[in-house]
């Protein structure tokens, strides 16, 4: 695969002429919400095996391939390049395909919010997934579980051979409370109550493993939290299931506040399979535009993460969505709205904006004014931010990552794993 940004004067015609390829090939693979219309800074990524590099001013052959990651050598059999020291400007160059890392993904998906389309997501999707995370059975002050509409899901996941992850949470009324967890967490009888109705469910439901998406736990919780998980390994493991944990994103051990306090990554990191950092959520729809997941904030998570906790228990999240802020911004104001990449791209269209792309965060954004004068800023993700997020997850090693959440189209993602990943099935 190969990711083309879109420049002015392009055209589909001129831009599949470039790589060979018919204009359909790449209106299918992306699922362009318009065949006859292009905006400058928008991806396409270009079904073609291996790249083109077209040769600019000042470029070598030395310099192209510290860049691409393929010997001299290499470049000059596979182009038949007579002469390696007179390459002319404007010349295409095929760069064959990377060597692939194996990894492993998970998806976390919510049936409340996809409905009958729960089935649909994932099997759209499921060839390229290890685990999927249904959200959530979720623990009330009694020990009780709130049931979950699963079964179209796990059907879907049985049918993909992707590994379901039952997911227990403290969420009531739309927040995660503390409360909640402070009562299971300090008391034993209702500990065993939740854990022994978990395995009654996963043992007649399929699942294959139990996710504890415990958050806000607050300091007083923090080793709390680690017992309880070492209790459920204990029970998991005599029954053959994985054990896993979502994990809120720190920079540091001691960093405070009630979102962090409460999870302890070197201790749990003993305790459980794997854990899901949620790398997300630095732009959030309460908070000022910015993009979801910015690249520098994410290095900071993960190198502290792989310094407590063993590479190959480590899973990085990343977002299948973005936001779409009214101007100007005022704090406690209107929320921002949850957009896909494609809808996005869709409102980059209509208004005819074009796509910037900032560097730092590796993030595209946008601004535009809608039909009643309103001024928008929207943040999304695009081939560039996930390339730039996978070339992280290879740079540090780690066993893998995750999505938060499925149910939102981005065809650009998918075709990029298989660029970049061989996906290990379990099953």
């Amino acid at each position: 695969m190969q990711i083309h940004v879109v420049s002015p004067g392009d055209t589909f015609v001129k831009i599949a002429q470039a790589y060979s390829i018919s204009v359909q090939e790449i209106a299918v693979a992306n699922q362009v919400p318009d065949r006859n219309r292009l905006v400058v800074g928008q991806t396409l990524v270009i079904p073609i095996n291996g790249q083109y590099h077209w040769i600019g001013a000042g470029e070598s052959l030395w310099s192209i391939s510290r860049r691409y990651g393929v010997s001299v050598e290499e470049i000059v059999r596979i182009n038949k390049i007579l002469n390696p020291n007179h390459l002319p400007v404007g010349l295409r160059l095929y760069l064959p395909q990377k060597v692939k890392q194996i990894v492993e993904t998970n998806a976390y998906i919510d049936p409340r919010m996809t409905r009958t389309r729960s089935a649909t997501a994932v099997d759209k999707v499921g060839e390229h997934l290890t685990y999927l995370a249904i959200f959530s059975y979720a623990v009330d002050r009694e020990g009780n579980l709130t049931p979950v509409e699963d079964q179209l899901p796990l059907s879907a996941a049985f049918k993909d051979k992707v590994s379901p992850l039952l997911v227990l949470t403290n969420f009531e009324g739309g927040q995660f409370r503390k409360e909640i967890a402070t009562a299971i967490l300090t008391n034993e009888a209702l500990q065993d109550r939740v854990l022994n109705r978990a395995l009654q469910i996963m043992a007649e439901k399929g699942y294959r493993g139990l996710d504890f998406d415990f958050e806000y736990l607050g300091a007083e919780n923090r080793e709390r939290y680690v017992v309880f998980l070492r209790k459920a390994r204990q029970l998991l493991k005599a029954h053959g299931y994985f054990i896993s944990t979502a994990l809120a994103p720190k920079y540091r051990g001691d960093q405070r506040g009630v979102l962090y306090e409460g999870h302890d990554y070197q201790a749990i990191g003993q305790v459980v399979d794997f854990i899901f950092l949620m790398t997300y959520e630095w732009g959030w729809s309460g908070g000022e535009p910015m993009a979801v997941s910015p690249i520098a904030q994410m290095r900071s998570v993960m190198r502290y993460a792989v310094s407590v906790v063993p590479k190959q228990k480590l899973m990085m999240g990343m977002p299948l969505y973005g936001y779409d802020w009214t101007l100007p911004y005022v704090p406690g104001g209107k929320f921002a709205k949850s957009v896909s990449p494609q809808r996005a791209l869709e409102l980059a269209i209509r208004y005819g904006v074009s796509i910037r792309y900032d560097k730092t965060s590796q993030a595209p954004w946008f601004r535009y004014t809608d039909t009643q004068g309103k001024r928008h800023e929207v943040w999304f993700e695009d081939a560039r931010s996930v390339q730039a997020k996978f070339d992280l997850v290879k740079e540090l090693g780690i066993r893998g990552f995750f999505y938060w959440v499925l149910g939102n189209d981005f065809p650009q993602n998918w075709l990029l794993i298989e660029d970049n990943f061989v996906v290990r099935k379990l099953t």
